[in-house]
């Protein structure tokens, strides 16, 4: 039975800075630092359609695993991107996420499915850790870059 995580964090920002940081490749290693290190990550702008290939080591540590990232939707009108993942114990990471506008800013929503068979509980714990660690990293970011247009 596959894993449900669903997180949303409030950001003081734009939705526009929110979704710039989002999907900004060097940004998502910035929030996964500590998290995992990534061989073979472009910092190139994301294109819906395109699959991304990669190593990673989760803590940086551990054996290097093969992994694969196809970006199916990626709506920059809407603020959105489905992404549909796999590799290692990993048979499906569907990543659904979306920034709103809100009275105070925005509201990113992460909305992710896992199927990792008797893994599964245990990649659904480390999701809801992992979603939870980037919120104030992508905070601290999206500050820093408020500071340098101000």
């Amino acid at each position: 039975m596959p894993a449900h995580v669903h997180l949303t964090h409030e950001y003081a920002h734009s939705a526009d800075a929110v979704w710039a940081v989002a999907i900004d490749p060097a940004a998502y290693l910035e929030v996964m630092k500590g998290i995992m290190t990534f061989e073979g990550m472009s910092l190139d702008p994301l294109e819906q359609g395109k699959q991304i290939d990669v190593t990673f080591r989760l803590l940086g540590k551990l054996p290097p695993q093969p992994y694969h990232m196809m970006l199916e939707v990626l709506d920059h009108e809407n603020r959105t991107f489905t992404s549909r993942e796999w590799g290692g114990a990993v048979k499906l990471w569907q990543h659904k996420l979306r920034v709103e506008r809100t009275e105070t800013g925005a509201r990113l929503i992460d909305d992710v499915t896992i199927d990792a068979g008797l893994l599964t509980p245990i990649y659904g714990a480390f999701a809801r850790f992992m979603y939870r660690r980037r919120h104030p990293i992508r905070l601290k970011l999206l500050n820093e870059k408020k500071m340098e247009t101000a």
